[in-house]
């Protein structure tokens, strides 16, 4: 493992300790529904790796900005990140049945419960970033906009969309990567530009650099998910080994071979580094999350 992976690794265990402390607050014990409480607290703090918070708080650090006035918008993205999976799983989208090696939230509950769950805890994000007391309100403005825009018809959801049309279908490279830029990219592509948005010193050319990292990386996040779905063992990856290929996904493999998906990788890491190359060692938190990110074995 290079220094930089545990460098990376050390980040990852101090924002997932802080931001999971922050989830357990704020989804708190006196929702309506106990079993619809349960069901949320069972997705969201079920482990993780924290990636996106993670991105979030390392952008926050590259421009000068508070880590404590990152940690609501870190908390609001991985909101987002858990009631997508929720969805996903579910028998009308994906049906998976295992997620970060337990029983999928529409398994251990029920599908109503999953899907009210994931509802509520999309609604969570948006009113932790509206009741936060350590942004002002044009950065909370900012922010509802960038992760409404993310999450939606133009980002996530599109994307999701586009990915349940193309079942058996071949795409070229530019759909795959349309695809991609939407249901992966764009909530990625949103953190790091939350965790800039705390700054009050951000400037137009440093948020147009790490839009641009962040663009690169969500792809290749994507393209080490792809792989990972052929190479890993449903042990370590946490959901089944090669359950992308039985659905008869579009995949960067798929489309591009192992070796040339390889390629493509490597290359999409070198367009994220060269991202940051105005920026000094305030961006290398965000430097050692991009090797991480197409370094990890799950």
């Amino acid at each position: 493992m290079s220094e930089q992976t545990l460098d990376a690794t050390r980040f990852l265990d101090s924002c997932r300790d802080r931001v999971d402390a922050e989830l357990d607050r704020c989804i708190d014990r006196k929702a309506a529904s106990e079993r619809l409480q349960e069901a949320m607290r069972y997705s969201v703090l079920g482990g993780g790796k924290r990636i996106r918070p993670a991105l979030c708080l390392a952008a926050a650090k590259a421009v000068g900005g508070s880590f404590e006035s990152a940690l609501v918008p870190a908390c609001a993205v991985e909101l987002i990140h858990a009631y997508s999976l929720i969805h996903d799983d579910l028998p009308a989208m994906d049906d998976d049945e295992l997620r970060r090696g337990r029983p999928t939230t529409h398994i251990a509950f029920d599908e109503a419960t999953a899907i009210l769950a994931g509802d509520a805890l999309q609604a969570l994000a948006f009113e932790m970033l509206s009741q936060s007391s350590t942004l002002d309100t044009e950065a909370r403005l900012a922010m509802i906009r960038e992760l409404a825009a993310a999450s939606g018809h133009r980002g996530m959801v599109g994307g999701q969309a586009i990915d349940l049309e193309s079942v058996g279908r071949t795409l070229t490279l530019a759909q795959l990567e349309t695809m991609h830029r939407h249901k992966t990219g764009a909530l990625i592509e949103a953190s790091v530009r939350m965790g800039a948005l705390v700054s009050p010193e951000l400037d137009e050319p440093a948020l147009d650099a790490l839009t641009a990292f962040a663009r690169s990386l969500g792809l290749a996040f994507q393209v080490q998910d792809d792989l990972l779905d052929i190479e890993g063992a449903t042990e370590v990856i946490g959901k089944p080994q090669g359950s992308d290929a039985a659905r008869a996904k579009p995949t960067y493999p798929a489309l591009l071979g192992q070796e040339g998906a390889r390629r493509h990788l490597s290359d999409l890491l070198s367009d994220a580094h060269e991202s940051l190359r105005a920026f000094g060692p305030e961006a290398d938190p965000l430097r050692a999350m991009a090797d991480f990110v197409v370094a990890r074995t799950h």
